[in-house]
């Protein structure tokens, strides 16, 4: 259970980290389950298995040098292809601690991914904030885990963020980035009074969690060194999260709520609850 100072801290920030919540023999499970769904051999599949960094035509890539040998490999809803990631979901210290920071007596999965960085070809993940890539669901309320496989350093492509940039509201259009993949606002008359675009690293140890706000800008370089930096994220609703379509998006062929309702159903599993956590 997080404490006071660093539910504070959330707050004030938009990202917090957490404590180590995987054993290395855990990790590992992790681990060898990915290599078999990357390589197409599990029996069940993610809802997503590929390269992002081959979706040039994707806007969130545009006006950015591209490299063809550059590889991201994202796997969307790895918990639907294997059930060791499905109990990963529901890791009871991460769930409880994100009932915490979303304020709510339930938690729902939105969905989860991994990207993959591998050594030396991992391309960068440009800034972006998480809820504009999710026009189907309101409000931004969202709250990220983001576990660490291996130690992601500054080295081998770790994440930063721009603290305080979880409360300026929807910029993702007007985000873009340095050569030296600092961020910044294409029309900073548009920032709060005061906003700040200045991006820390947010380095996080093998099994350790890292919380971010659906809104908080972040990204990750490249990975240039001979580490790997393998992750699993899984976005968690908290549970007054509607379905409010403006445009597509992978998960709305498994909603099968109307228009306004709780998103719920089997693809967006309960996996915390205060009526199930006080038995």
């Amino acid at each position: 259970m997080l404490n006071a100072a660093q539910l504070a801290e959330f707050e004030k920030n938009g990202f917090l980290k957490g404590d180590v919540v995987l054993s290395d023999a855990e990790v590992e499970r992790l681990r060898e389950e990915l290599d078999l769904i990357m390589e197409g051999k599990s029996v069940k599949k993610p809802v997503l298995n590929h390269n992002m960094r081959a979706e040039e035509a994707d806007s969130l890539y545009k006006g950015m040098k591209m490299s063809v040998s550059e590889k991201v490999v994202q796997i969307v809803n790895i918990w639907m292809a294997s059930d060791t990631y499905l109990q990963h979901a529901g890791h009871p210290v991460i769930c409880e601690e994100i009932a915490q920071l979303c304020k709510t007596d339930t938690v729902r999965v939105w969905h989860d991914q991994i990207q993959y960085k591998p050594p030396v070809t991992g391309g960068p993940t440009p800034w972006h904030q998480d809820h504009p890539l999710w026009p189907v669901i309101q409000p931004a309320d969202l709250v990220s885990a983001w576990v660490a496989l291996d130690d992601a350093v500054i080295e081998n492509g770790c994440m930063w963020m721009v603290p305080g940039s979880h409360k300026w509201g929807d910029h993702q259009k007007y985000m873009a980035s340095t050569p030296d993949f600092m961020p910044y606002h294409r029309n900073p008359e548009l920032l709060p009074e005061g906003a700040e675009v200045k991006a820390v690293p947010f380095e996080i140890k093998k099994g350790q969690v890292g919380y971010h706000h659906s809104l908080t800008w972040h990204g990750s370089p490249n990975n240039r060194s001979d580490l790997k930096r393998r992750a699993i994220a899984v976005h968690y609703m908290p549970g007054h999260t509607v379905y409010a379509p403006t445009s597509g998006h992978p998960m709305v062929p498994y909603v099968t709520v109307n228009e306004g309702d709780i998103l719920s159903g089997e693809h967006f599993p309960v996996v915390y609850s205060i009526a199930k956590a006080a038995m």
